[in-house]
């Protein structure tokens, strides 16, 4: 966490954590220092596990004791879910508990959107991103050098500044400690804040915020 912590105070950049919560229980320092330095902490569920078997009653749990150790180990409760490896009930299961602004459990679309979750409510989506992301150093036909992933990262966020003189655009970042923390990677994130801070006209924003806007801005109809 040093490294991304001190790119935030050299960059002045705002970020979501995705917070597993046995991690959390596990690095409390780390944890209270997220607090201390004003990110978001977002839920990424209890344990980092597939939850496409794992019995309802289980993952209700799960979620529950999630939001308790965020809460009292950062000193505020998550408004964002994002497990990654979803079951067939999670989504309900996150609307139910009724204390999120939104969910992340989406790649279809590069901007947020409301689905139906029943009783005439409407639930947020903010969509996460797995092209602009580094784990793509980890697979085959991936990301090779910093360059590599800098490369993409300006291309999509130019493409993207390009289109949004028409239509507001959102790009997602997605990076892990201990991958975009190598130090022959972590020259990928300096060159790409910096070119946006250059080239001007974005809004560097929080999951959560997003969220709020979204739901500010574009209210759902029902």
């Amino acid at each position: 966490m040093s490294i991304a912590r001190s790119r935030r105070t050299v960059h002045g950049a705002p970020l979501t954590v995705y917070a597993v919560g046995q991690a959390l229980e596990r690095n409390p320092d780390a944890a209270r220092a997220m607090g201390a330095a004003g990110w978001e902490v977002a839920s990424h569920g209890r344990r980092w596990i597939d939850y496409r078997d794992v019995p309802e009653d289980v993952e209700r749990v799960d979620i529950a004791r999630s939001i308790a150790t965020i809460e009292r180990l950062v000193g505020r409760r998550p408004v964002g879910w994002y497990t990654g490896r979803t079951s067939p009930n999670t989504r309900r299961l996150v609307v139910e508990e009724g204390g999120f602004l939104y969910d992340s459990d989406d790649y279809s679309d590069d901007l947020p959107f409301y689905v139906d979750a029943g009783g005439g409510r409407s639930h947020l989506v903010v969509p996460y991103s797995l092209d602009a992301n580094d784990f793509k150093f980890l697979i085959v036909h991936g990301f090779t050098t910093a360059d590599d992933m800098l490369a993409y990262l300006v291309d999509t966020f130019e493409t993207l500044h390009a289109e949004g003189a028409e239509r507001p655009r959102m790009m997602s970042v997605g990076m892990h400690c201990r991958i975009i923390g190598r130090p022959g990677r972590i020259r990928a994130l300096d060159g790409f804040l910096q070119h946006v801070a250059q080239r001007g006209g974005a809004w560097v924003a929080t999951r959560e915020q997003i969220a709020r806007h979204w739901l500010a801005a574009h209210p759902p109809r029902h």
